[in-house]
């Protein structure tokens, strides 16, 4: 008879849903169903919590009960956006359950603005900031006129709130420019200042990312998966976002994953486990040391649950 592995703890996978998601919720039909058998393997009891602002007291029951919990949930999604339930997860955070990742790590690493924080890095680009929409109006004609740029607002998925915008010869000398949404297929040419009051909004995230627009997109996007300092695998993506070249949108396609030692990436991968995330660690103030460390509360003391941090560490190691 072989023995029962041993349980080191109890965490919750969490996502957003409707009452009817709410109650078809199972770990097997779930699409994170491959996380939950993972977390079984190594000994981690996992359980679905689907959750909705109209629910924010019953989830914050069962996240108090668990050791931890994973989030799958998008800054943006049918009008909705995450004020709330970020809230909650500093709640529980604050009471020792372990949050991955914590609202306030996704601020300082998972927000568009990183872009500009890191901007001296070897990665970086020309990256200009607006904190306010009358800056945005003063400092975007200059940055047009060396060339198309790249408007992102702070948070976002899916292509929303992302602006390919290039400057037009206007024969009424009214400033006009080429603009093309990230989630749609075809450019519009509008005034100038009617996109920037279309901006406007964005500005309830905090800022505007604006950087100059990467004439290689064409060529394909490449992810690359850390787990702490080391690089896990790679993802290749031939995007239509932002495309324009009818012959290069015809080649975009689903992203193909590769493991880790992909000869084509190995460039990309000393970068990052080298130079790249030293770099951004320190520049952030975080840390990389791994997945018990910085993916929960990196940035934050856990008061409670010592037995499920020293037990996920020790199965880390």
């Amino acid at each position: 008879m072989s023995e029962a592995k041993a349980r080191i703890g109890r965490i919750a996978i969490l996502w957003r849903g409707d009452e009817a998601a709410r109650r078809a919720a199972s770990p097997e039909t779930s699409r994170f169903r491959a996380v939950f058998t993972a977390l079984a393997n190594v000994g981690v009891d996992a359980e679905p919590v689907v959750y909705e602002d109209d629910v924010l007291d019953a989830v914050h029951a069962q996240l108090a009960k668990l050791d931890g919990v994973l989030v799958w949930v998008n800054p943006i999604h049918e009008g909705h956006n995450r004020a709330n339930l970020d809230a909650l997860l500093r709640k529980v955070a604050a009471d020792g359950v372990w949050v991955s990742a914590h609202p306030d790590v996704v601020l300082k690493m998972g927000t568009k603005e990183v872009l500009h924080r890191t901007r001296k890095m070897s990665w970086g680009c020309d990256t200009a900031l607006y904190r306010t929409a009358d800056a945005m109006r003063a400092e975007l004609p200059t940055r047009l006129s060396a060339g198309p740029r790249v408007i992102k607002r702070n948070r976002g998925n899916g292509g929303q709130g992302v602006w390919k915008v290039e400057t037009l010869t206007s024969p009424r000398k009214r400033p006009t420019v080429r603009v093309l949404d990230a989630t749609r297929d075809a450019a519009e040419e509008v005034a100038l200042e009617a996109f920037l009051e279309r901006c406007n909004e964005y500005f309830e995230d905090g800022c505007v990312v604006d950087q100059p627009f990467q004439a290689r997109l064409s060529e394909g996007v490449v992810r690359c998966y850390m787990a702490g300092d080391c690089c896990a695998g790679f993802g290749h993506h031939k995007v239509r976002a932002l495309v324009d070249v009818p012959a290069a949108r015809a080649e975009a396609g689903p992203r193909l994953y590769a493991s880790n030692a992909d000869p084509r990436f190995q460039r990309l991968r000393r970068l990052m486990e080298v130079e790249w995330t030293t770099q951004l660690t320190s520049l952030l103030g975080h840390s990389a040391a791994g997945p018990a460390d910085d993916l929960g509360c990196g940035l934050h003391a856990r008061p409670a649950r010592p037995r499920w941090n020293r037990q996920l560490r020790a199965r880390r190691d």
